[in-house]
């Protein structure tokens, strides 16, 4: 039999679900703004026809994610996990930047 939660309970579990809604929305603010330096670096890369990947950094970023994870107690394998799958949305952006370069297409159009 399962047991009912109380008014505590439930009032607690708001409270959490707020804190967790607040976090979220400093997470796609901060997301944002490194998104506005990345494509900043894009946009250098493209003009200096600097290849979008940098291999090297890369990795010590992802070695420099992963220790930062372990000492603030998160798993490290989803800590680089994310931070592929952003490194992956970059190079995405680099990419096409370097494209439009190129082509000197400035309508931002693809």
């Amino acid at each position: 039999m399962s047991q009912q939660p109380t008014e505590e309970a439930r009032a607690r579990l708001r409270y959490l679900r707020g804190s967790i809604d607040n976090l979220d929305a400093a997470l796609v603010h901060l997301l944002a703004e490194r998104f506005k330096c990345t494509q900043q670096v894009g946009e250098l890369k493209a003009a200096y026809e600097l290849p979008p990947a940098d291999p090297d950094r890369e990795a010590a970023q992802i070695t420099r994610l992963r220790r930062m994870a372990e000492e603030a107690h998160l798993d490290p394998a989803f800590a680089e996990k994310f931070l592929n799958f952003i490194i992956e949305e970059v190079i995405r952006h680099h990419r096409a930047i370097a494209d439009k370069a190129l082509t000197g297409d400035a309508s931002g159009k693809s």
